[in-house]
């Protein structure tokens, strides 16, 4: 048991170059939608599609998005959510993998050249549930 009480949100920020150019970009490919703005911070924090999972976006001069963390998404169908985000213009490293039967992975960058991965399960694995406090 950790000492840490969690309130059920995780927030993963990024850094942008342009604030509104990827407001756009985030709820346009991936349809997620603004709940907070800091004007003066040049800071935006988005909701997911998924249950207490935000992306914060913060403006700076010179992202940097060389290494970190790789937020995926688990999709349905990763065809269909590719051939989306490429409809938008949206850069992909390679083509969609297959990993044995388990698991096909498409990774993505946003127009900062933060990375993203979509992930698609082909095999059920048991969801993750919750510790006892």
């Amino acid at each position: 048991m950790s000492g840490i009480e969690y309130d059920g949100r995780a927030v993963c920020a990024l850094e942008v170059a342009d604030l509104e150019q990827s407001l756009r970009w985030y709820e346009q490919a991936l349809g997620f939608e603004v709940v907070h703005r800091l004007e003066s911070w040049g800071w935006a924090e988005l909701s997911t599609p998924l249950p207490g999972i935000s992306i914060g976006i913060g403006q700076t001069e010179k992202p940097k998005t060389d290494g970190g963390v790789v937020v995926t998404f688990g999709v349905h169908d990763i065809d269909k959510a590719r051939a989306h985000l490429e409809s938008l213009g949206t850069r992909f490293d390679g083509e969609t993998r297959q990993i044995a039967d388990e698991v096909r992975l498409a990774t993505f960058y946003d127009p900062d050249g933060n990375t993203f991965m979509l992930a698609q399960r082909l095999v059920e694995v048991p969801r993750p549930t919750a510790r006892e406090s």
